[in-house]
């Protein structure tokens, strides 16, 4: 019994193609517990009244951003799906977890004064990066984008 190359890689990018699309549900099934949770704990802070709590804020901000994360996660699977270019897609989803690490900094949990002014430079240094890579990316002719 002979069986074509052919057909043996044919099979195999069907079945990458339908682990993709899985992962595309999964990663919405992700994003709707997770918008969930959020609305669960807004109305908790909201009944406790710990919703004017800045380290509340920033926490929920936080998720919101993590929820952010996830949707570009998921364009990226789409993408790929679709076999678009997910350049864009993965610099603005290194942008948003960038800043959710911005957001959440907090100089005192640092080791040292030097471990905190260390971990915020770099931290600038890896957002400026990424606005870089994503202004280039914008006003380079002939990319692909997701629409």
């Amino acid at each position: 019994m002979d069986v074509d190359p052919d057909t043996l890689v044919e099979r195999s990018e069907e079945a990458i193609q339908y682990v993709e699309i899985f992962a595309a549900y999964v990663l919405v099934a992700l994003f709707a517990v997770g918008v969930f949770d959020l609305l669960l704990t807004i109305a908790g802070l909201v009944r406790t009244g710990r919703i004017t709590d800045p380290n509340a804020v920033v926490d929920l901000i936080d998720t919101v951003l993590l929820l952010f994360i996830i949707v570009e996660v998921y364009q990226t699977a789409v993408a790929y799906y679709r076999e678009r270019s997910v350049v864009r897609v993965v610099v603005v989803a290194g942008i948003i977890a960038i800043s959710r690490k911005v957001i959440t900094f907090r100089p005192d949990q640092a080791a040292s004064k030097a471990d905190a002014l260390m971990e915020a430079g770099a931290l600038a240094v890896l957002l400026l990066v990424l606005v870089g890579a994503l202004y280039l990316i914008r006003t380079t002719p002939n990319t692909e984008t997701i629409e």
